[in-house]
């Protein structure tokens, strides 16, 4: 059977998985502190008998867009937006060390500091736990002060803050992770309160990019039509002899 039925179907399938990070993107595009997935494919050449004059379309994750999202003021004393390069360190579901750019913080029924889905905030010295009855303040190195009523304000921790020197990898429960694992803090790192990092994805090049995506399936479509076409004629030709 001629090649031309699989290099098609490596297309559309390619066309496929493309169209899924790209609706995956759009889905986040009001995630606070999302980092839209990028995506690659490259021509490998068909080895064989004569001239490779024909290549199949392969993936190539290339990671994450590691730019910046847009600062939305929200005056809220638990919001902070990472500045720079820097991630926030939290505590997963699964017990390990992860970060991210969402900065939505509030306070657990056990008194921790925890971010909106659930997982503690992490510190210097690993959860945060936060007195009874107490307002919040978090300082631009991430220092977290806690005022009782009628009392002083008090030191009670310190977010860690890290600045990988290597890109990191997107798990699949959206976290993101170090390869050689726990980062160590960076004090230089530092943040802004009372705002939050939005999305990094642009919804009108995202749309743009799934129509390309979809007329690029349609092509590999008609091609695969084209190939049963031309079987059909040779089965033909081959019959009559």
């Amino acid at each position: 059977m001629d090649r031309m039925i699989y290099l098609s179907m490596a297309g559309a399938k390619a066309a496929m998985q493309r169209q899924d990070v790209l609706s995956h993107n759009l889905a986040n595009v009001t995630t606070n502190g999302f980092r839209a997935e990028l995506q690659a494919f490259r021509a490998v050449p068909v080895r064989g008998d004569g001239a490779s004059t024909r290549a199949y379309a392969l993936e190539t994750t290339i990671g994450y867009n590691d730019a910046a999202g847009p600062l939305t003021p929200t005056g809220r004393n638990l919001d902070v937006a990472m500045q720079g390069k820097a991630w926030l360190a939290v505590q997963a579901n699964d017990g390990t060390e992860a970060y991210t750019r969402a900065g939505s913080l509030d306070v657990s029924a056990d008194g921790l500091l925890v971010m909106r889905n659930g997982m503690p905030v992490l510190g210097d010295g690993g959860p945060i736990n936060v007195p009874p009855n107490s307002e919040l303040s978090i300082g631009s190195d991430g220092t977290i002060s806690a005022k009782a009523p009628n009392q002083r304000p008090t030191n009670i921790g310190r977010l860690k803050l890290v600045t990988p020197e290597a890109p990191l990898t997107r798990s699949e429960d959206g976290m993101f992770r170090a390869a050689d694992g726990d980062l160590p803090a960076d004090p230089s790192a530092r943040l802004q309160d009372g705002a939050l990092e939005g999305s990094n994805v642009s919804p009108v090049e995202t749309m743009v990019a799934m129509i390309a995506a979809g007329r690029q399936f349609e092509q590999q479509m008609k091609l695969l039509q084209i190939a049963q076409t031309q079987g059909q004629q040779s089965a033909k030709l081959l019959g009559s002899t």
